[in-house]
């Protein structure tokens, strides 16, 4: 590697020796136009300071006990580069803080090893090379802002991720060499985190959470993610998950667009419930029509169609309010035959707009303006876009009576 320039800001206590291993045991410092490399082990003494504001390029392991290892200033700056073709270690005692990240690492099984608490303020790019968190000793944070860029099979984490911040967020999860991510819409708050993992063929996982409600008909038993949120976080999110030939049962797989929904474990009931789905086929996306109802497990499966009979209500998702007499409001044919129905219909961010109960009883339908007790800036006109609509109502029979529910995309032309 030859090295273009590099600029290092020491202080009078400052050692920095080149041997078996690079240590730092004083003050380092890498300017913004400074390039440094070592193939050697970074080892970053008790009390010593790194800071990388240029580009450091690492192509063996990093030992961080330091007081610092971080980037200078304000203005985040800073890349660090990981390439190797052997597995790389990122361990010691103190927090390791990036700016932006660069794997690279052609190693066929685990190419970084962390063993370390990783924190990153900017991107994270995966070119090669799948990192593996300890989750006993180590732990890697997205920061606010901060993103993941190019993961694939070939390269995320497996292992627990954290992410702070109120930015929707894609976590590069995945797990046997399957890159299986989820992805969450924006939190309310920048101080939020919430946590993500993906989890193949933990048979031991499925015998113990086998048990299902009464509209489930199957569970995928294969795979299953976490994601759950901090204890003092109060926020909500919207939730989409996504489906692959080679780790989701192909049973699952038959009609996707009529009966595929994202299940969450109920741990105070303890078994498996319907948070439903909008299925997206061109993109093998499952995303829940509004926030998840609660956290921890979720998986993909399928719910009973047969609750869905003749007569049923017919939903057209398109509303043009100009006054031409045609989609002028959000049509449910039948909805008259139930007259204990809700409708909801939320944004994209997951924030509710409209709201009512008894829909198309009394003229009370949606015709593009936020309406509702819970609806923010009632009365408003709301913009042109994509919303998601949330239906349930009362089915009678002879027998019995059942609650339906059904959720879908409804687009809104309000020019």
């Amino acid at each position: 590697m030859v090295m273009k320039r590099t600029l290092l800001v020491v202080s009078s206590l400052c050692s920095v020796a080149m041997t078996a291993q690079t240590v730092n045991k004083g003050g380092l410092y890498i300017s913004p136009e400074g390039v440094m490399s070592t193939h050697y082990a970074l080892e970053n003494k008790e009390a010593a300071d790194f800071k990388n504001n240029g580009t450091l390029y690492v192509y063996n392991d990093i030992v961080n006990n330091g007081a610092f290892f971080d980037f200078k200033g304000k203005q985040t700056q800073g890349t660090t580069i990981f390439k190797s073709d052997k597995q790389q270690n990122i361990t010691g005692s103190s927090i390791s803080k990036f700016n932006d990240v660069v794997l690279n690492n052609s190693t066929a099984d685990i190419a970084f090893n962390i063993i370390n608490d990783v924190v990153v303020q900017g991107k994270v790019d995966f070119k090669d090379g799948i990192a593996k968190v300890d989750n006993t000793n180590g732990s890697f944070t997205f920061l606010k802002d901060a993103k993941a860029i190019n993961a694939s099979d070939n390269s995320h984490i497996e292992g627990t991720v954290d992410k702070e911040g109120n930015n929707e967020f894609v976590f590069p999860i995945g797990d046997k060499k399957y890159y299986r991510n989820a992805t969450i819409t924006a939190p309310k708050d920048e101080k939020d985190v919430f946590i993500g993992k993906y989890n193949l063929d933990d048979t031991n996982f499925f015998n113990s959470h086998k048990h299902k409600s009464g509209v489930v008909e199957l569970v995928n038993n294969r795979e299953y993610w976490l994601v759950d949120r901090s204890s003092n976080v109060k926020s909500d999110v919207i939730l989409s998950l996504g489906w692959h030939e080679d780790t989701t049962p192909k049973e699952l797989l038959q009609s996707p667009e009529k009966n595929l929904r994202i299940l969450r474990w109920d741990a105070k009931d303890q078994h498996w419930v319907d948070e439903g789905g909008i299925v997206d086929v061109s993109n093998k996306t499952v995303t829940t029509p509004t926030s998840v109802r609660g956290y921890g497990f979720f998986t993909l499966g399928t719910v009973n169609t047969d609750l869905i009979l003749d007569g049923d209500v017919v939903i057209y998702n398109l509303v043009s309010p100009n006054g031409d007499g045609e989609n002028d409001f959000f049509l449910i044919d039948n909805i008259n035959r139930f007259p204990n129905n809700k409708v909801e219909i939320f944004n994209r961010w997951g924030v509710k707009v409209y709201e009512t109960t008894s829909y198309d009883s009394h003229d009370n339908v949606f015709r593009g303006y936020s309406d509702g007790r819970v609806t923010i800036s009632s009365g408003e006109k709301l913009p042109t876009g994509t919303y998601y609509y949330v239906i349930s109502y009362e089915y009678r029979t002879a027998s019995d009576a059942r609650t339906i529910k059904k959720s879908g995309y409804l687009h809104l032309e309000n020019n």
